[in-house]
């Protein structure tokens, strides 16, 4: 049969009357992943066999049938309601590209529809986007797209591999919100926006921007994160005593001249209260022209002490700020420990050289003091 078959299909196909109900189907998979090669029939064709072959299609040639339904390399489903037939082929490579048939069994020439194939590495991209933020900073990265792409969905996924990248999507355009991830589309500008709030270091790496498209390979491009610790701020460590006044001091970067200064308390800088407006104690003037600022503590309290922020950058950058760590005594003028006793503060002196004083109640204005040495 398929002897028969193949001489009609290469009659056909010189003399130029094969013919396809969607002319060439054009596939494009990636190495090492799965492909679907998906091929329509008209309703008359429902209970006929179909099959997937290459080269000439003869009998050598025949990849699978319906009947056979699954081979190793590949398998075949017939959804005869809407009359398409998909055959997908495991574990592409390079050598898998080329040039296929989809072919349905009738009486006489079958019936045959062109597939071309195309392998390409399942990874990108050329360029890739590199974006550096640090913990607990909010940070977007933005994907450009071509117009005819407006309303197409969009998608963001970490990692380099296109083939999985929408299953994995962190986020898409019809969510807009999942989390931490927030995505904004701008159709007028071609770009759509990815911000990601509260960064860890375990944010860092690969991400890839993609865009759907419904009859064709996803259009991607590649971003790398690095997110650094928090770190490296000046720091500073200041004591001061309860009842008495205080100044810190707070440098900031020249164009910041015209920022909004503060000065805020809490363990972290993401979670502190601004001192300034929420305590009458603390005033803050600004001095341009030596690109610092000052905050006078009228009187301090012993609840003073802690962890401060101060700095002219609402975006927290690196370097445009101050940790101040305040320590509020009560007696700084002390060196005892509160709570010691004379008693529990013994000096070590030579036996030879031991004295033990003795202090009498004073009588008439006149002091007794009697010193006896031991020898």
């Amino acid at each position: 049969m398929w002897s028969i078959q193949s001489l009609l299909f290469i009659f056909c196909i010189s003399l130029r009357c094969l013919t396809s109900a969607v002319g060439m189907i054009h596939v494009t998979g990636y190495v090492g992943r799965e492909v679907n090669v998906s091929c329509s029939y008209d309703q008359s064709y429902v209970s006929h066999e179909k099959y997937l072959c290459n080269n000439d299609c003869g009998n050598s040639d025949v990849l699978i049938t319906t009947s056979q339904a699954s081979k190793t390399k590949y398998s075949i489903y017939d959804d005869t309601s809407a009359r398409i037939f998909t055959t997908t082929i495991f574990d592409l490579q390079y050598t898998d590209a080329g040039k296929y048939w989809c072919g349905v069994t009738r009486t006489g020439a079958d019936i045959y529809t062109e597939v071309k194939l195309k392998s390409v590495r399942d990874s990108c991209c050329d360029t890739v986007t590199k974006v550096q933020s640090y913990e607990g900073h909010s940070e977007s990265v933005s994907c450009r797209y071509e117009s005819q792409y407006q309303n197409s969905l969009k998608y963001i996924c970490r990692g380099n591999r296109p083939s999985t990248c929408l299953q994995q999507a962190l986020i898409t355009s019809d969510t807009k919100q999942n989390a931490r991830f927030r995505l904004d589309d701008d159709k007028v500008l071609g770009t759509f926006t990815v911000t990601i709030s509260n960064l860890t270091r375990n944010d860092s790496g690969s991400y890839l921007c993609g865009v759907h498209r419904n009859s064709e390979m996803d259009v991607f491009s590649a971003i790398e994160l690095e997110v650094e610790e928090w770190c490296c701020v000046k720091s500073t460590k200041i004591n001061g005593t309860a009842g008495h006044p205080l100044t810190l001091q707070c440098p900031y970067p020249p164009q910041h001249w015209d920022n909004r200064k503060f000065l805020c308390k809490g363990d972290h800088r993401n979670n502190c209260s601004d001192m300034v407006t929420s305590q009458s104690r603390f005033t803050l003037q600004d001095d341009a022209a030596s690109s610092s600022f000052i905050v006078r503590i009228t009187k301090l309290e012993a609840a003073d002490g802690g962890t401060y922020w101060c700095g002219s950058d609402s975006q927290w950058r690196v370097g445009n700020y101050t940790k101040i760590e305040l320590s509020v005594c009560l007696h700084c003028t002390s060196n005892v420990s509160l709570g010691t006793t004379a008693e529990t503060q013994r000096t070590q002196i030579p036996d030879s050289a031991l004295c033990v004083v003795h202090v009498a109640p004073s009588v008439l204005l006149l002091m007794s003091v009697l010193v006896i040495c031991c020898l």
